[in-house]
């Protein structure tokens, strides 16, 4: 029989909003709990140095998640990691999810459930392809391969690639140029390990023996081959609705469009982080959201009460 725990505030999402919007539901006094699918971090854990959170010039992402983690467990914020939700309701005035273990009840919702990686799209598969240089990377020390993507996140992740000792990388981005930071790209481009090609999107993967061994590429209209043992492929996010998509009013590309207090469609059903409809995305913002989330939650509680 499954165990029923109520409470005030249930937050989805265990990034910098979710955990922001924890700890000040908590200094708040609600009775909050978290709930993430993975690890509490979401994709910051996969960043291998932030330079532009204030008071930290440069922290790696998993460890500015960890204090931030440790700020949470300091709360006594019950958190549940790896927690699957099979069943979420938004409606009415007791929202409620259900695991497979458990069903969560609360009086408001915040909805942090960030976004993912969009993923290569090739005929053949492979199990060497990796989004995150951070978690992957090892393996590949003095070895070839293959980073698809064109922006900062690509760059800083052949960056750290180079770190681990990756022998060579070929770059490519499908448009005429690339996008990440001038300074990034110096630095990634001038190392004499980087074949860089833009205009030029991979086509399939060569796979012998179960283990990647090359990939094809289209070149300006030129089909070329490429020997490589593992691909990082940095094409961007999608945001993770599939749990409230029929529930919750969505823009069309799927982000939750919240109102300046962080309020969603649903009376008592917050948002916050890469989640949002916004122009920019940074752990700052997602931290800002999840305050105001937090304090806007806190409020619509109170006047349930």
């Amino acid at each position: 029989m499954k165990k029923k725990l109520s409470f005030d505030l249930l937050i989805i999402g265990g990034g910098p909003a979710g955990m922001t919007a924890a700890i000040y539901a908590a200094r708040a006094n609600l009775k909050t709990i978290l709930l993430e699918s993975n690890i509490t971090g979401g994709l910051v854990n996969s960043t291998y140095t932030v330079e532009n959170f204030p008071g930290r010039p440069g922290i790696h992402g998993m460890e500015l998640m960890e204090t931030m983690r440790a700020h949470v467990d300091s709360l006594n914020i019950p958190v549940e990691e790896v927690c699957e939700i099979e069943h979420l309701v938004l409606d009415g005035m007791e929202k409620r999810a259900e695991t497979a273990d458990a069903v969560y009840t609360a009086k408001a919702v915040i909805l942090a459930t960030g976004r993912h990686p969009i993923a290569l799209e090739t005929p053949t598969e492979a199990g060497d392809v990796h989004f995150c240089a951070i978690c992957d990377g090892a393996p590949y020390a003095g070895k070839h391969v293959l980073v698809v993507g064109g922006g900062n996140s690509a760059f800083d992740e052949g960056l750290y690639l180079l770190g681990l000792g990756v022998k060579h990388i070929t770059l490519v981005e499908c448009t005429d140029r690339f996008y990440a930071a001038q300074a990034t790209q110096e630095a990634l481009l001038g190392s004499g390990k980087v074949t860089a090609l833009t205009e030029a999107r991979v086509d399939d993967l060569i796979v012998r023996d179960g283990h990647l061994t090359g990939a094809l590429l289209d070149h300006k209209g030129e089909q070329l081959t490429v020997d490589v043992e593992g691909i990082f492929v940095f094409l961007g996010q999608r945001p993770n609705n599939a749990l409230f998509a029929d529930q919750v009013d969505l823009t069309e590309d799927g982000y939750i469009d919240a109102g300046i207090d962080m309020s969603t469609s649903l009376p008592g059903v917050f948002s916050a982080g890469d989640i949002n409809h916004k122009p920019f995305r940074q752990i700052t913002t997602a931290m800002a959201d999840g305050t105001i989330a937090a304090l806007s939650a806190e409020k619509y509680v109170r006047t349930q009460s």
